[in-house]
């Protein structure tokens, strides 16, 4: 049955309950913390951060998910994450990685993008000398949506009144991002490049942070991904990407918000057409003026495979029903985490690497091959004279979940030692160097991460145009709102972050706690 109350606003204990400590969760929460707002945080497991926190194991710390981190940036608006910590009096230290990734690609073909942008170009017309136009062409493309976004503050998109304040502010910058808004970034790469093998660079390239191809990865995020890997570089946070979901919690509880772990919420309360509180698994109540769900749209809304979902399902608004038409989870992973003996790792290695075997099989199962080894940026994860080697490959749901227990395991090893024997194209006699493993499939990361088929995020289940159909912050529920990587802009932490910075703007409008002056 639907839960319902006749509880009343002027009672709220709390001003917003965020549901899940993600990234995109905690920047909702200490943004509103900063702002005045009392604010709690109920998160499932027993450490925050989600699939941007870390775990530890015999002296390794390890990242659950990738360790390339955007938002660490010392100037512009897109440096989310130092800006989201700055405004809790928190603070990173950080470690810059001279490369953004190493591409291991099919025709012997071998790049490593460097956080010099001119370096990077340099080396890729290098290669494809007849695209030396359709090169520049492309890549300015992106910086010119890049510099749009970075010319103004990225708030709520969803307030008319500070969209009419950032007009007034730049008005260019936000003209040239509506014209981006329903282009994908495959649509732009061929206006400019012909070569086959260079656009499939291109699909690998967005493949490598959105799981999709170029022409179903939007061009505003490729824009901002392709640029902000040289302007604000890729900087890792020291102690580990961990760190950064530990600082947001000590800064929301410095202004006076809570966060609680082991409570998993069970239900959305409503009261008519207005979320009021939720429901715990042990049945405590707890009420407030607002809600936000970080998690999935499907593990809030509900969908195929979701027998359980947070708000009750004959209660479920069309608006969810067309979302669920247009975007399919994407690919959960097959995780390994290893600690591994120092000599195996060659010096001067890059910190990230990709590989490929064949073009064809970037979107099988299993089919590329993603390597961070963030002990070459900070030893202190590691116990002396071993590194951590973290690789991961996309592996889907349906492939794991049908198996009984032996077969289960089983498979777990079967592909781990298959992605270990690929690793040693990079790291020859890896495995009779490994010191420490652990392997996590797609049921690890939906029993840890609570997230449906434990995937990665949202993918179009068509040709979309470009961001336009990306929900926001609000729902079709007054005082009920989602953040995270199913809202816009969509996957990866600093976009994550922006969807927190958005909704706690969102939602600071409705209280009337927002700032009328524009952040410097």
């Amino acid at each position: 049955m639907t839960l319902l109350t006749n509880k009343k606003n002027s009672s709220f204990k709390w001003d917003s309950i965020v549901i899940g400590s993600g990234l995109g969760g905690l920047v909702t929460a200490s943004q509103l913390a900063s702002k005045g707002a009392k604010v709690l945080v109920l998160e499932q497991y027993k450490i925050p951060g989600g699939s941007g926190g870390s775990f530890k194991r015999k002296g390794y710390s390890f990242d659950v998910g990738a360790s390339m981190i955007f938002g660490f940036g010392k100037k512009g608006y897109t440096n989310l994450l130092t800006r989201a910590l700055k405004d809790v009096g928190e603070e990173c230290e950080t470690i810059p990685d001279p490369t953004q990734l190493a591409y291991h690609l099919p025709d012997q073909l071998e790049i490593a993008v460097d956080r010099d942008y001119k370096k990077f170009i340099s080396k890729l017309i290098d290669l494809f000398p007849h695209e030396k136009k359709g090169i520049h062409h492309f890549y300015e493309t992106c910086w010119s949506v890049f510099n749009c976004l970075d010319s103004m503050p990225l708030l709520s998109i969803e307030d008319p009144g500070y969209l009419m304040k950032v007009f007034f502010k730049s008005p260019l910058s936000c003209l040239g991002l509506a014209r981006w808004l329903p282009v994908n970034a495959g649509d732009v790469a061929r206006r400019f490049i012909k070569d086959p093998s260079l656009l499939k660079f291109i699909d690998i390239e967005c493949f490598c942070w959105s799981v999709m191809p170029a022409d179903l990865t939007p061009m505003i995020n490729a824009g901002m991904v392709f640029s902000d890997r040289h302007y604000g570089g890729i900087n890792y946070p020291k102690g580990g990407v961990g760190v950064i979901a530990e600082k947001l919690v000590r800064g929301i509880e410095n202004c006076e918000g809570q966060v609680r772990y082991k409570s998993k919420v069970k239900k959305i309360i409503f009261e008519g057409k207005s979320a009021v509180g939720v429901l715990l698994e042990n049945d405590e109540k707890i009420y407030s003026k607002t809600v936000v769900s970080n998690a999935t749209r499907w593990d809030t809304f509900g969908g195929e495979g979701i027998n359980d979902p947070l708000v009750e399902s004959k209660i479920i608004p069309p608006s969810e029903e067309k979302w669920r038409e247009r975007y399919v989870p994407s690919p959960s992973f097959l995780s390994l985490h290893l600690g591994v003996n120092a000599d195996i790792i060659p010096p001067k290695t890059h910190c990230h690497h990709l590989l490929l075997d064949k073009w064809e099989e970037m979107e099988r199962e299993q089919g590329v091959s993603f390597v961070s080894i963030p002990t070459l940026l900070d030893s202190s994860l590691a116990p002396s004279g071993s590194h951590i080697i973290h690789a991961f490959t996309p592996s889907s749901m349906d492939n794991w979940e049908s198996l009984n227990n032996i077969d289960y395991l089983a498979k777990k090893k079967t592909d781990g030692d298959n992605l270990i024997s690929k690793l040693e194209k990079l790291f020859p006699n890896l495995s009779q160097n490994i010191l420490h493993k652990e392997i996590g499939s797609p049921k690890t990361h939906k029993r840890f991460l609570s997230r449906n088929q434990g995937s990665y995020g949202p993918i179009p289940s068509m040709r979309l145009p470009g961001l336009l159909p990306m929900p926001f912050n609000s729902t079709s529920f007054n005082g009920l709102y989602c953040v995270g990587d199913s809202c816009f802009p969509g996957q990866g932490l600093n976009a994550v972050a922006f969807s927190g910075f958005a909704c706690a703007h969102l939602i600071g409008s409705k209280l009337g706690m927002n700032k009328w002056k524009l952040p410097e």
